[in-house]
This record gives structure tokens, sequence and C-alpha cells, in this order.
């Protein structure tokens, strides 16, 4: 059975959907000897793939699903050219080549899902499937209604218009003030980029659950398993069951 070369190298866990497509991009996939192209399709049990010259070794790939709580000063990246610690730092005991979906900035902390499955990395981050993730975000002083409407119908940034999101108020400290926020798109540095525009800088953020995962009680710094319910209804939610 024939499919496309990107979805292949996903699937055997050495790079996501998107990193994969890269690849090909680069010229650095091969079809039987002829350079693929986005789009191309194999048999991964009779067509020789390979990457830099090394054939692909095609074989059933036990997929990982895990949910992090990322401790702040942390990168959600696979690695750091600056020598920071990463979240794959904290993942002890982890053979499997995984990854992070999507991303959480460095000065934040909170549910970070990480997996070697291609297809729904991608999914789960592609704009059209319009994920929920819900965060804790603490700001500088109290805006008043009128900002945090502004916030909630969309707002200007450098690199557009913010899609309308769902603000509540948490509660009120002596300096600064907490909110629960709920977005389904991922602009880089979002909130905080958001609650800047307003004049009112966010002093700390926790992203709490995305899509139907929660984090609960888990302490920062560690990681657990999904369970067989969780992964089900995550693929649920992007098509893939």
């Amino acid at each position: 059975m024939k499919i496309r070369v990107q979805k292949i190298i996903a699937n055997v866990g050495i790079a996501s959907r998107r990193e994969a497509e890269k690849m090909i991009e680069e010229g650095r996939v091969t079809i039987n000897g002829v350079p693929a192209k986005l789009g191309d399709k194999a048999d991964p049990e009779k067509d020789h793939i390979k990457i830099d010259g090394k054939l692909l070794k095609v074989k059933k790939t036990e997929n990982v699903y895990i949910i992090l709580n990322k401790p702040k000063k942390v990168m959600c990246t696979t690695n750091d050219p600056e020598g920071r610690q990463t979240v794959l730092d904290l993942l002890k005991g982890i053979k499997n080549r995984v990854w992070p979906v999507g991303r959480l900035d460095y000065h934040s902390e909170g549910l970070v899902l990480i997996t070697n499955d291609g297809e729904l990395s991608l999914r789960l981050t592609h704009p059209k499937y319009k994920i929920e993730k819900v965060y804790e975000v603490k700001v500088k002083d109290l805006p008043d209604e009128k900002k945090i409407e502004k916030l909630k119908k969309g707002i200007w940034l450098e690199d557009g218009k913010t899609a309308p999101c769902e603000i509540s108020f948490i509660k009120k400290t002596t300096e600064n003030s907490w909110f629960r926020i709920i977005l389904k798109e991922g602009k880089k540095r979002q909130i905080r980029r958001m609650f800047h525009a307003i004049g009112h800088d966010v002093m700390k953020l926790k992203r709490i659950s995305m899509g139907p995962i929660k984090l609960g009680k888990l302490p920062v710094g560690s990681f657990r398993f999904l369970t067989e319910r969780e992964i089900i209804n995550l693929k649920k939610l992007v098509g893939l069951m």
C-alpha cells in the first residue's frame, strides 16, 4: 500500500510530519534512488526510501503519548543551541525518539504533550482543528473591563489579529490579578503579547489543559503516560478515530 513519504517518515518516529516535509523540500529524501517531492507516495514494505543516503528501516514503532508538567526556564524543543535544558531532558527512562506537540515558551509552565505519533502531532497543531488550550495567567495590576473585552474580541499584534477568545476573572491579589484564558490558536508568545498590548505584562503563565487532556495534580517537572481513554479522546478530537 502506497502512502505519502512524509507520513512514512513520521510513522517511523524519525521526525514529525512537518519536519519530514522540510527534509523532502531540502532534497534529503530519495525513493528508489530518485529525489522525492512533496506529494510523492511509496510502499514502505517494497520501496527503498533513503534520508541523507541512509536507508530508512521501516518497522512498526510503538507510539508513545506523554503529558509533562513543564517547569519555567525549560525549552519546549528537542534541543537547544545555547545548551539550555529542554523538555526531553526531563523524560528519564524514555528511549523512543519523541518531540513536543506545539510549544510553550521558556518562561511559561504547565501542560506539554510529547509523542512520536507524527499524524496526531500534526493535527493537534494545525489551525484547522482549533484545539482548545486553557491557561491560568497572572498579570500586573487589574485591567479594566474595556481592555479585557478588547482582548476577547481580538487584538492586532505585529503578526496579525488574534482570534476571539474566552477570558474570565479568577481573583485579585495586592498588586496583580489572575485570569483564565481559553485559546483556539497558537501564535508565538500570544498571551504575553496580548496583555502587553493593553499595558499589563504577564507575571506568570501556566497551561492547564489541551483539548481533553488535563494537567491535574501532576507535579512540576514530572511526566506520565496518557491513559488509553485519553489517547482515544485525543484521536477522536482530530478525526483519527
